[in-house]
């Protein structure tokens, strides 16, 4: 569609973007499906890197905060949003091979989408991890060429406080966005566990729970990342005023 004068971006907004099929491949042999998707009409000048929610509870790369990443980003910041499925993971791209291995070998996902981000020469890196993602990215996301990491309703399920005192060590930025109503840990408990971690940013979201349903949630989510990622680019408008598509003219109709 072409727009005539400024739209509301709603939740099925997909705005222009060179979007990519990924095929990543991981240390332990295994071939990743995602998706990168890049500005239409300049360089990226940041890259997020999203690591999806539990796969075995229905998260994938497509799991909504993290497409609409994809879909509003590279437009509105200039920013590149690679996406992956797991091992073992399903979606619209396809199914990622190799088995759920509960945080252990996703920990080598993460390393394949990071070499294809330095192989890709793409800037500024930050991790995007949304609740399963955010303990691999607590776990494994301390390597080289990230700059810091943006937490989406982090349970610390699998994150000890060995880690956390890796991430204090490290000095690297990383942000909590905490839903008031999560279902696995809530703001005042995600201050006490991120307390020892002195960088550490815990940001409590009142009204949200755990999956962010409501497109004021995702963007007040969005606003948080790219506050961090694009300081310059926050907040993100609400508007658009050039071409545009939406998930049913991507899909014909289906969801």
């Amino acid at each position: 569609m072409t727009a005539t004068a400024a739209v509301e971006i709603r939740s099925n907004t997909v705005l222009p973007a060179r979007r990519e099929p990924l095929l990543l491949s991981t240390a332990d042999g295994l071939a990743l499906v995602g998706e990168l998707a890049l500005p239409a009409d300049r360089d990226p000048v940041a890259t997020l890197v999203c690591v999806h929610p539990l796969p075995t509870a229905g998260g994938m790369m497509d799991s909504h905060v993290l497409r609409k990443a994809s879909w509003r980003l590279p437009a509105l910041a200039g920013v590149a949003v690679l996406r992956f499925n797991t091992r073992g993971t399903t979606s619209a791209a396809g199914t990622s091979e190799g088995e759920f291995d509960e945080g252990h070998g996703e920990g080598l996902d993460l390393a394949a989408a990071m070499d294809r981000v330095r192989a890709a020469g793409l800037p500024a890196a930050w991790l995007l991890g949304w609740s399963f993602g955010t303990d691999v990215v607590l776990r494994w996301g301390l390597v080289p060429d990230v700059l810091g990491a943006v937490l989406l309703s982090p349970p610390l399920r699998t994150t000890t406080d060995v880690e956390l005192d890796a991430w204090a060590l490290d000095g690297r930025p990383l942000v909590a966005v905490v839903p008031e109503l999560d279902d696995y840990l809530r703001p005042e408990e995600a201050r006490r566990r991120f307390a020892r971690v002195p960088q550490a940013e815990v940001v409590g979201v009142d009204g949200a729970r755990h999956l962010w349903v409501g497109e004021q949630y995702v963007r007040l989510v969005l606003d948080e990342v790219v506050a961090r990622v694009v300081p310059a680019a926050a907040p993100l408008p609400t508007t658009w005023a050039g071409p545009y598509q939406t998930w049913n003219d991507l899909t014909g109709g289906l969801s």
